[in-house]
């Protein structure tokens, strides 16, 4: 972190000595895109320093059905701002089916993370006849990441024994109409 402060200092100090020093004006041409360029480092670094948020694992095909059991998009849409309010970085995994039970046609990671408004890389759909379950305990376990839902996963305990964590998964739903999470 020293390097891109040290650029900007010696490039702040070219940019004064080409302004205030008669007859180095040319210089100019030389330390002002320096200094550009040592403040985009500089930026850069400190981007690189921000602390990751922790990740979560969404499981959409069971958090689109939180409200009144019906499937919908605006239920995911709620839980992923409010995993994003507290503090996290939702990633969605869906069952194949997804897109039928919302709109009556399959739709692809790239539909579905539009209209969540998740990068393409934090939303899969799996493949037709595939869980989505053993995909989901697989991420969560890579990622060292909780799970949304209300599935215990029971048939994946054998595989999956961290599911059984008191703080592996974050149950959620409506009440009242108002949703709530067991962050």
């Amino acid at each position: 972190m020293m390097l891109p402060w040290f650029l900007v200092l010696l490039s702040l100090c070219g940019v004064a000595a080409s302004l205030l020093v008669p007859g180095a004006s040319d210089w100019i041409l030389l330390s002002l895109p320096s200094l550009l360029a040592s403040l985009i480092l500089l930026i850069r670094a400190r981007l690189a320093q921000a602390p990751a948020l922790p990740a979560v694992i969404v499981d959409g095909s069971n958090v689109m059905h939180w409200h009144d059991n019906i499937a919908r998009v605006e239920t995911l849409q709620e839980v992923i701002a409010a995993l994003e309010q507290a503090g996290f970085a939702p990633g969605v995994v869906f069952d194949a089916n997804a897109g039928y039970k919302l709109t009556g046609r399959y739709l692809h990671d790239d539909t579905f993370s539009s209209v969540l408004g998740l990068p393409r890389k934090r939303v899969i759909v799996v493949n037709k006849g595939e869980p989505a379950d053993p995909l989901i305990l697989t991420a969560a376990r890579d990622h060292g990441a909780r799970i949304v839902t209300n599935d215990r996963f029971r048939d994946w305990v054998g595989q999956f024994p961290d599911v059984t964590q008191a703080d592996s998964l974050i149950k959620g739903g409506y009440r009242d109409g108002k949703l709530w999470l067991d962050i």
